[in-house]
């Protein structure tokens, strides 16, 4: 087996605001993986990282080194500190596997029989802006929306959480929001009450991750149930996942696989949280269309009905070509 990787950065078709900053292009490495005696069948990996989040990513020399690395040697069994070469080398071999098809798991969604339940993504801004988009994801279809929050002014983000709500009872529209951590603490306990007001579905990630006592405490007394998804970057050892469920005992998990170690550790978080009956569900780390793919190829292994975060495909302007739709708040492979 050969293999060999390039880098492409893919342009956002609008300034995506975080609270961690504004997001104006993506750079995601993909593995190519082929046998010398068929060098036409290749499969490809997608490597998918977010400057600020994702533990392995420090700078593009010390990145490229490792997957030389890899490419060298063709061992990926030592990747579980580089979770999103992880995820690209898994998906690289799956891909080969199945003769450079994109065929990754062998269920209906890859075969175009079943849809998956999606949240629209709200970004932030301006108040201007985010309520556009809140009317143009309600306008599309969507019956679950999430909104980041934490960047602008909080009575702002309530005001149009707000909106949505007198228009909207919570049974026709599911609304849930991203902190990305931006809370302390101590404010926590009133923006969980102000969002529990409004019937908010679920909060990602309210304060910043580390705080497993903080968290506790929030998981135990929340009228808003948690999401927990910066937590679990970096935990590795089966038993430090253990012991963080176990001690946080939050109400959802949230798992990224270019993140959470891949296919082998999202496959392994859900199984603790099923075994301590945590709900949860997977979001991509704004892949492109050949990462998405294999996300939601991966989450219909699962019989999970809640919407998955894995609308970020009509992100950008420079999409790879893909048979993924998005409609009416599903995805799906038209075939």
């Amino acid at each position: 087996m050969k293999a060999r990787f390039y880098k492409r950065t893919f342009q956002f078709k609008f300034p995506a605001g975080t609270s961690r900053g504004i997001l104006r292009e993506k750079y995601a490495w993909f593995i190519e993986l082929w046998n010398e005696d068929q060098p036409d069948t290749v499969g490809v990996g997608e490597c998918s990282i977010i400057p600020g989040l994702s533990p392995d990513y420090t700078n593009d020399s010390e990145y490229e080194a490792r997957l030389d690395e890899l490419c060298a040697s063709l061992d990926g069994s030592h990747l579980d500190s580089w979770p999103s070469i992880q995820f690209g080398w898994e998906m690289a071999l799956l891909d080969l596997k199945s003769g450079g098809k994109q065929h990754f798991f062998d269920n209906e969604f890859r075969t175009g029989k079943r849809k998956l339940p999606i949240n629209g993504l709200v970004w932030m801004g301006n108040e201007t802006f985010m309520q556009q988009q809140v009317d143009e994801k309600i306008e599309a279809g969507f019956s679950t929306i999430k909104m980041k929050i934490g960047a602008i002014d909080l009575e702002a983000e309530l005001s149009i959480l707000d909106s949505i709500r007198r228009r909207f009872n919570a049974r026709e529209i599911t609304l849930r929001v991203d902190a990305n951590g931006a809370f302390s603490p101590q404010e926590a306990p009133h923006v969980l009450q102000k969002l529990a007001e409004l019937d908010i579905h679920s909060i990602e990630q309210p304060i910043q991750a580390g705080q497993w006592d903080a968290m506790k405490e929030i998981c135990r007394s929340t009228p808003t149930p948690v999401a927990l998804d910066e937590e679990l970057i970096g935990i590795h050892d089966s038993e430090e996942k253990e012991r963080l469920l176990d001690t946080i005992q939050p109400q959802f998990i949230i798992l990224k696989p270019s993140l959470h170690g891949g296919i082998k550790g999202t496959q392994e978080w859900i199984k603790l949280a099923e075994e301590r009956t945590i709900d949860w569900w997977i979001t991509s780390a704004l892949e492109s269309n050949v990462g998405l793919n294999a996300l939601c190829q991966l989450t219909a292994e699962y019989q999970n009905n809640l919407p998955q975060g894995l609308g970020t495909g009509s992100l950008y302007v420079d999409n790879l070509p893909s048979d993924l739709v998005v409609k009416n708040g599903h995805i799906y492979l038209e075939k």
